[in-house]
């Protein structure tokens, strides 16, 4: 399609709206965890089940809802999505226990990697041939903004206003999204040669599921800690309130490094680029562990934890090389995985935590991960090496 600059760039800035909500309260949920724990009566540890259950949702609903809108018009399909992610944000504002919330946290998930995916496309297909990535970067740039701002912001309102004012902001934003994409985005033809069965045809291929499980698996790492980091320095009274918002925000600092890291390092190997900053995952989280305490030493370590953020970026390439026709479910599964990582992660050092083993235990949790994902990163790599398998 052809569209003029200034349109082109209204539909993006449409399109990234969306995942900067979907950013926003994703991340924003970890920081408001021990609001939320509080007045629901529950511990820590069992409010993180909550993060678990949206993560699931990911994971279930990308490849159902990839497959499911295969012949759907992008355009219908992305306001269908932002409309269902706004409502069920909505529903988590107004929850009146920890189930219902849990409930409507799930629900979140579900649309979260079918409109990464559907998105990602619709940009790319946007931008002048030679500069598709651009969009694609544009679209992404929406998450890497709320991590930045969007989340330190919710956290901040969370502790003056209330948490489920941070829900009822990012349903706002994402019924702004939907309703801008209905207003500015084109209306696109379907594909005659799009159906189920070409998308699923990505599940046979034995190099999608070895990258989607080193995401999957290393990615935990950094949820590991990041979930809790909000508990741990209210429970070590490491630094005043509004020093939450600024560990939070440092994050997203290192998450913006890592991504022109990660981006230069992709061009480089696939490979390559993944062994780093699973290397540099592992590290970092061992490093956080004797910051606890300390909201400086604290934030430098969500910097430098940050920066290994990235590797989404070299498994969503290698993914784009090894999925064939089946693009829109692989972009989806590709959410999924990390999402899966985010489910795994806080799972695992919440059950460290009802253990008794302290806030360094999730650091431990997290290194073990992340030297998982290495080992399936290098089972990847020797599957790669195969004739018929397809190099990188």
């Amino acid at each position: 399609m052809t569209l003029s600059p200034s349109h082109a760039r209204a539909v993006i800035f449409s399109l990234a709206l969306g995942t900067f909500g979907i950013g926003v309260i994703e991340f924003a949920t970890m920081g408001l965890l021990p609001y939320y724990a509080a007045e629901f009566g529950v511990s820590e540890a069992q409010a993180g089940h909550a993060i678990s259950a949206y993560a699931l949702g990911v994971v279930i609903g990308a490849p159902v809802l990839a497959v499911v809108g295969a012949k759907i018009p992008r355009k219908q399909f992305l306001i269908g999505l932002m409309g269902f992610y706004a409502v069920a944000n909505l529903l988590a504002g107004f929850a009146p226990n920890m189930d219902a919330f849990m409930i409507a946290r799930f629900a979140s998930g579900l649309p979260h990697g079918a409109y990464f995916g559907m998105a990602m496309l619709f940009a790319a297909d946007l931008m002048p041939k030679g500069k598709r990535a651009q969009g694609v970067a544009w679209v992404i740039t929406g998450l890497t903004v709320a991590n930045v701002v969007g989340v330190p912001l919710a956290g901040a309102i969370g502790q003056n206003f209330g948490w489920r004012w941070g829900f009822a902001i990012v349903a706002v934003i994402c019924g702004l999204s939907a309703a801008m994409i209905w207003r500015v985005a084109p209306v696109t033809p379907r594909d005659p040669n799009a159906s189920p069965m070409r998308e699923l045809g990505a599940l046979a291929n034995r190099s999608v599921w070895l990258t989607l499980l080193v995401g999957s698996v290393g990615f935990g790492g950094i949820f590991a800690v990041y979930s809790y980091l909000s508990a741990a320095m209210i429970d070590t009274q490491a630094g005043p309130a509004w020093t939450i918002p600024v560990a939070l925000s440092a994050f997203g600092v290192g998450g913006t490094i890592g991504n022109m890291i990660a981006g230069k390092l992709s061009d480089w190997s696939r490979f390559g680029a993944g062994f780093i900053l699973l290397c540099g995952m592992f590290v970092m989280v061992l490093l956080y562990t004797v910051t606890i305490g300390n909201w400086v030493a604290m934030s430098l370590a969500m910097v430098a934890l940050g920066s290994t953020a990235g590797m989404v970026i070299p498994m969503q390439v290698r993914l784009m090389e090894v999925a064939g026709d089946a693009q829109t479910l692989a972009a989806a599964l590709n959410h999924a995985a990390f999402n899966l990582a985010n489910a795994i992660g806080p799972f695992l050092a919440g059950i460290a935590l009802a253990h008794g083993f302290g806030w360094e235990a999730t650091g431990y949790v997290g290194a073990g991960l992340a030297l998982a994902g290495l080992m399936f990163l290098g089972i990847a790599w020797l599957d790669s090496r195969r004739p018929t398998a397809s190099l990188a």
